[in-house]
């Protein structure tokens, strides 16, 4: 095959969690990597669903065929597209060679006992040229200097440091070997996750949106919310939300329904910087929605060694507590400048709406039933994707034809690369720390910097959260700081329970791998708790870059849209999503709302949860019934701040404050109505 076979352009993509020079491919050789995509996906469709391959070979495939279609998609740089196929050719020609060598010869090197040759580690090591290759052009720098520097260290930049981070170092041959042919390298459990449970829902998605149901959720939310107040702005966040079933992307999410609703929000008198803030809050919860939560959700549950079934339902409730928290933004905004609504006459009828499309529930309920049944995360998204099928079939507009079905396999497999390349490069420095033992070490320095202090510890995490979101995608942060933080975040929610009921002493727990070693002694619902909050935590901090300036690609994706200046689009977006920082506390401190608890307590703490959110909007937006004077919005921070503290005590003096306040606005607005009106009705006399 040759370039005059076709002809070779390019494009900015923006589908996918970076905004990366992408090729267009045309002729013979855009017909090739159709069909390669196609053949992509039904392999990875038989093995995770008959098909039955040891890890390693099941790793090594999808290594080859995600690089072998991420060197011809993305070229070195975006003005060398057309001059460097032929050398792309070769380096996706190149990963294809290095993954049947490892087929190949692994069963050689068992035999010798593991004892790599040099072929071996000529082989290893150009796997993870490629890998890095490709990760730098479709993701940027960051991720592939970060694994440098973790690969560095375990080579030889241990020695240089002294004291807690010093590491002898490992020989060039074993730490090949790791990393290729071990199964704690690139081919180890994150890209195990990449090439089953987040292949198949991103193939779940791409049927989703070859078959309509797109357009159809951004309709029923056109005809269920456009004539309520802020109407436009409801509608993009119940459309994130859903979509947020169907989208394994923030920024996809955001380009996709903001395409529609910011302009919409634009015409209804939104300012452009808080209508794509809007949509940026809203798309980044979409990555927190169940049931498939982005590709972090299926990391949590492969090392939190929990039901997937599990993580989706305690996250339900959340998830719902942050869309609420932007509602409140919204509706607060509308009341705050009298926007208009849209006239119902205007507006599609929600029973036609429904009536053409709701098939298109069918699956996303299929789904949700198989995993709640506890049925694997694998085989739930492959029922999944045939209840797509056969749903789009009760309607002839939307009925999928073959023609439809192979876009969508080649559509899901090429929607994949850059995750899949993202995940597979996560897991050098992956391997890495567990080489090296560097979580231990990354929590022995948060926990002597936090003293100790679960509150300080979580600053520090978001901090590095913040800082590491600048350079890496949102499943990539949640990666690394899982490995470096979570047991100590999960140590130090213990810590409490060993003082209180086994009256430890705290320096008797100033080691967290004492509170680790002790585990055995906690309740299994508490400890699961614990676990389960650290992990949570830190995934919804992970989504923070989305939104936080001074890097905040979705942000910044938005404000392309809108017209808006991206600083001043990413600063909104931050306030709008503030449930994104404190939701994580309340489950933290009490993860009642987890369902972890009684359920008097988990009702309780919904409710002054929820009504804390809506106290800490009405002090952002400064308004609530009229204007508020900025003594007003304090007292309302106050009380907003001890409905969200999940203490009983603190919420009831919360709720006092509230509705005593309220009461006196609520007087003196409608007194000042009335002032209006009489002065008004003069004037006109």
């Amino acid at each position: 095959m040759s370039v005059e076979n076709g002809s070779v352009d390019v494009v900015e993509d923006k589908s996918g969690e970076s905004a990366t020079s992408k090729r267009v491919l045309t002729g013979n050789i855009e017909k090739f990597v159709y069909w390669f995509a196609v053949v992509t996906s039904l392999i990875h469709l038989w093995y995770n669903s008959f098909g039955i391959l040891p890890e390693l070979r099941l790793n090594a495939i999808h290594y080859g065929m995600m690089l072998f279609m991420g060197f011809l998609m993305f070229p070195i740089s975006k003005g060398l597209a057309k001059k460097t196929f032929t050398l792309d050719l070769i380096l996706s020609i190149l990963a294809i060679c290095v993954t049947l060598y490892l087929l190949l010869f692994e069963e050689y090197l068992n035999l010798r006992n593991q004892e790599v040759n040099t072929y071996d580690m000529i082989a290893a090591a150009i796997a993870m040229l490629l890998l890095l290759e490709i990760t730098r052009r479709t993701t940027g720098i960051t991720i592939p200097l970060i694994a440098i520097f973790f690969m560095f260290y375990a080579l030889f930049l241990g020695k240089i440091f002294g004291g807690l981070w010093n590491f002898p170092g490992v020989s060039v041959s074993r730490f090949l070997y790791r990393m290729f042919f071990a199964p704690d390298g690139i081919f180890g459990s994150v890209t195990t996750i990449s090439s089953t449970f987040v292949f198949l829902f991103v193939l779940f998605s791409s049927f989703m949106v070859k078959s309509g149901a797109g357009d159809f959720i951004l309709k029923l939310a056109i005809s269920m919310f456009g004539h309520t107040t802020g109407g436009p702005a409801k509608m993009a966040i119940f459309a994130s939300a859903i979509m947020g079933t169907v989208s394994g992307s923030a920024v996809a999410n955001a380009v996709g329904t903001g395409s529609i609703t910011i302009p919409l929000m634009k015409s209804m008198g939104y300012k452009p910087k808080f209508a794509a803030g809007v949509e940026t809050a809203a798309s980044t919860g979409g990555q927190i929605m169940p049931p498939i939560m982005g590709a972090g959700a299926f990391i949590m549950a492969q090392w939190t060694q929990l039901p997937y079934s599990k993580i989706v339902a305690v996250s339900i409730i959340p998830a719902l507590m942050y869309f609420l928290s932007v509602g409140f933004f919204v509706h607060l905004e509308a009341q705050k400048y009298n926007l208009r609504r849209i006239p119902k006459s205007e507006l599609p009828s929600t029973k036609e709406v429904l009536k053409e499309g709701w098939q298109f529930f069918i699956p996303i309920i299929v789904l949700i039933y198989l995993l709640m049944a506890n049925y694997t995360p694998t085989f739930s998204a492959s029922i999944g994707i045939l209840a797509v099928i056969i749903s789009s079939w009760f309607n002839k507009k939307t009925r999928m034809k073959l023609s439809d079905i192979f876009d969508a396999l080649s559509l899901g497999a090429r929607n994949m690369v850059n995750t899949a390349i993202v995940l597979m490069c996560a897991g050098i420095v992956v391997g890495v720390v567990l080489l090296v033992g560097m979580g231990i070490k990354f929590s022995i320095l948060i926990g002597d910097l936090a003293h100790g202090n679960l509150f300080l510890a979580i600053v520090f995490v978001a901090l590095v959260s913040l800082i590491l979101g600048m350079g890496l995608p949102v499943t990539a942060s949640y990666i690394v700081l899982a490995v470096l933080a979570a047991p100590l975040l999960e140590s130090l929610i213990l810590k409490d329970y060993f003082i209180n009921t086994l009256q430890m002493t705290p320096d008797m727990l100033k080691d967290p791998n004492i509170i680790a070693g002790m585990k055995a002694l906690v309740p299994p619902d508490l400890a699961m708790g614990a676990l389960l909050s650290a992990h949570l935590l830190i995934f919804w901090y992970s989504q923070d870059a989305n939104v936080t300036p001074p890097v905040a690609l979705v942000a910044y994706a938005a404000a392309g849209i809108s017209g808006s200046k991206p600083f001043e689009t990413a600063m909104e977006s931050w306030k709008l999503a503030k449930g994104l920082y404190l939701i994580p506390l309340m489950f933290i401190y009490d993860p009642a709302i987890l369902f972890f608890g009684t359920i008097d307590r988990t009702i309780e703490n919904i409710i002054t949860g929820t009504l804390g959110l809506l106290i800490l909007a009405i002090f952002f937006e400064g308004y609530f019934f009229r204007n508020l004077s900025w003594l007003e919005r304090i007292v309302y921070a106050f009380a907003g701040l001890l409905m969200i503290w999940p203490e009983r005590i603190s919420n009831y003096v919360g709720i006092v404050i509230f509705v005593v306040l309220t009461f006196y606005i609520y007087r003196t607005a409608k007194k000042m109505k009335n002032i209006s009106i009489s002065e008004d009705s003069q004037g006109a006399i």
